[in-house]
């Protein structure tokens, strides 16, 4: 039976005591999906959230074309029932606020991104004195920001010590580490494959018969490849031993 379930507290903690014994598929949908979740952690009950392409591929494997509400339910339904999905870990609230902090922090690093090459372009004094200004207040709240992500870090043992183990790797700062604490909480539980699948970094075969194509990275989680890359990046270019080791690829 198809029910409509409103996003307010309410009725998504009705929704859970309804729900406690099974598991509750869900999709990712950017975020809105975090009220659901709580809902059902407070409630414990189990869910899986599952990634939207994954849920649509299914849907078409099974002849479903068609994309409503409706459909994609029984669809979700019907993948949890038959692919034996593996429940979510409930969210730890010092990750969690980790994220959220992560988050903020890359938001305003894009408007500063934006305010500098705004500032390259404009020839107004005034509007570059305004520009500077704004400049000046961005950098200000990502220093507190970035202040208050190292606190959260250091304030919970297990994340001080996986960010320490993380830092001995060359090109590995602070902010990459809270970036991979925060968004790749599978880091150290799932194997070297897995995670570089999750990460968006591993190469995907391509083959079909005598043919073999090019293997490309593609899927995995956005926000992680590209932070690793820009971590990578610099580090290939400021750090001695990894120079080093770029030159002898080249």
């Amino acid at each position: 039976r198809a029910e409509r379930v409103p996003m307010a507290t309410a009725e998504l903690r009705a929704f859970a005591a309804r729900a406690r014994g099974a598991l509750v598929v869900f999709e990712a949908s950017g975020g809105y999906e975090h009220p659901l979740a709580e809902a059902l952690g407070a409630a414990d009950v189990t869910y899986a959230r599952v990634n939207p392409r994954q849920a649509r591929e299914f849907a078409r494997a099974t002849g479903r074309l068609a994309k409503t509400d409706r459909v994609d339910a029984r669809v979700l339904a019907e993948m949890g029932r038959a692919l034996a999905l593996r429940p979510t870990p409930p969210a730890d609230p010092g990750r969690a606020r980790l994220a959220g902090l992560m988050g903020r922090r890359d938001d305003l690093g894009a408007m500063l991104r934006a305010e500098m090459a705004r500032l390259r372009q404009a020839r107004d004094a005034s509007v570059r004195r305004d520009i500077g200004s704004m400049i000046a207040l961005l950098r200000r709240r990502i220093g507190k920001l970035e202040a208050e992500i190292a606190a959260v870090i250091g304030a919970d043992e297990a994340l001080s010590d996986r960010s320490r183990l993380l830092r001995t790797m060359p090109g590995v700062g602070p902010l990459l580490a809270a970036s991979l604490l925060a968004r790749l909480p599978e880091l150290g539980r799932l194997d070297r494959r897995a995670i570089a699948s999750l990460a968006g970094l591993a190469p995907h075969a391509c083959d079909s018969g005598r043919f073999r194509g090019k293997r490309r990275i593609w899927g995995g989680r956005a926000e992680v490849r590209r932070t690793l890359y820009l971590a990578g990046f610099i580090a290939s270019r400021y750090d001695p031993a990894l120079r080093a080791f770029r030159r002898k690829l080249q």
